[in-house]
């Protein structure tokens, strides 16, 4: 039996996440890998059986995966599940989207996320006491990049990097252009110029045609150029997406409640997730998330049996159709709330926060 276009759409972000993280989407050699072949083999099958011309390759599968948004006639797949207009490999970066990331990591334990959730998991094991937990994880937090000589500037703990440094590995070949990296000025994540360009000046600035793993990030902001890339190590991309790029508002929405004298206790082993202490407080827990999909982020909470709230950013928790998408995915809308940084604090204690706007970012996906 053939699969349904959602479920090839499902198959495919899976396989394209695990080769972007291998080697990139940019090109391939045969033999593929058996997931790949597989995935190939079932799209051509569903072409077939539709009367619709099927990809030749691999690489044009994944160029499909590039042009073909997920309401293509090829995927038709629902808009209660991704964006209309979401595609699973950035056209520019050409390299899995965060929507790629979040749908293969829909289920318990999936994809990426669940990857980024096993690996400080092993790390609070490793580590013991609650303390070092925090202190080890912090770091990962902002640290996404880590240079030969960051060991000599002040604060560098010896300690803490002996517990983390195998979540690093070097720099890989497709994040380089002419023994360039770039670095975005906003997240800190990896960064390219489309087409593949090495930078032509002493700087580069994100614009339309740049790509940078937060994809939600402002145009002109400078970006870093690292001539030597082979001096860096690079956070394992689960950590990077699922940790490192929320790290901010997660800081952010820390600083925000010590203010305000709310206590939290932090879960071990999973990136931002609190126990609330205390006592008229309107949730028993509190997320900190910056998913592109709000359904997908919906479902990823669906198990919460107690009231939370889930914090993301302020621009997208002022979005009408963001919030509107979340809340028809939950399977109990009473039981979870959205709000951005800004009104936690009151909406904690349950007052109405959040003022509903619809606001244009680039790279931004909504429903």
């Amino acid at each position: 039996m053939t699969p349904d276009g959602p479920e090839l759409f499902r198959e495919l972000a899976a396989v394209v996440s695990a080769l972007g993280e291998r080697s990139g989407n940019g090109s391939f050699r045969l033999p593929y890998p058996y997931a790949a072949q597989r995935v190939l083999d079932r799209t051509v099958l569903h072409c077939i059986d539709r009367g619709l011309e099927p990809p030749k390759g691999l690489p044009e599968l994944l160029e499909w995966c590039r042009s073909r948004p997920a309401a293509d006639r090829l995927f038709a797949v629902p808009p209660t599940l991704v964006s209309r207009d979401a595609t699973l490999v950035h056209p520019v970066g050409l390299m899995p989207t965060r929507m790629c990331l979040e749908l293969s990591s829909d289920g318990a334990g999936q994809g990426p996320e669940g990857a980024a959730r096993r690996l400080l998991a092993e790390l609070a094991g490793r580590c013991g006491p609650t303390d070092r937990f925090h202190r080890s994880r912090r770091f990962l937090a902002l640290n996404p990049m880590v240079r030969q000589g960051d060991r000599y500037r002040g604060g560098w703990s010896t300690e803490v990097w002996s517990r983390v440094r195998d979540l690093y590995h070097p720099v890989p070949e497709y994040l380089t252009v002419g023994g360039i990296l770039l670095r975005c000025g906003t997240c800190g994540l990896p960064a390219l110029l489309g087409g593949g360009r090495t930078p032509d000046r002493a700087t580069a600035v994100s614009g339309p045609d740049t790509w940078c793993e937060g994809e939600t990030c402002p145009d002109g902001v400078r970006m870093e150029l690292i001539r030597k890339p082979g001096k860096v190590q690079l956070l394992r991309r689960p950590l990077r997406i699922f940790l490192s790029l929320p790290s901010r508002l997660e800081q952010e929405v820390l600083a925000g409640l010590d203010r305000e004298a709310v206590e939290l206790e932090a879960a071990q082993g999973e990136a931002g997730a609190y126990r609330i202490r205390g006592t008229g407080m309107t949730a028993d827990h509190l997320y900190v998330r910056d998913w592109i999909q709000p359904a997908l982020l919906a479902r990823r909470l669906s198990g919460l049996r107690e009231p939370a709230l889930v914090v993301v950013p302020e621009g997208i928790a002022r979005s009408a159709r963001y919030r509107s998408a979340f809340t028809r995915a939950l399977p109990d809308p009473e039981l979870v709330a959205l709000t951005g940084p800004d009104g936690l604090a009151v909406y904690l204690r349950g007052g109405c926060a959040v003022e509903e706007t619809e606001p244009r970012r680039r790279g931004q996906c909504v429903l």
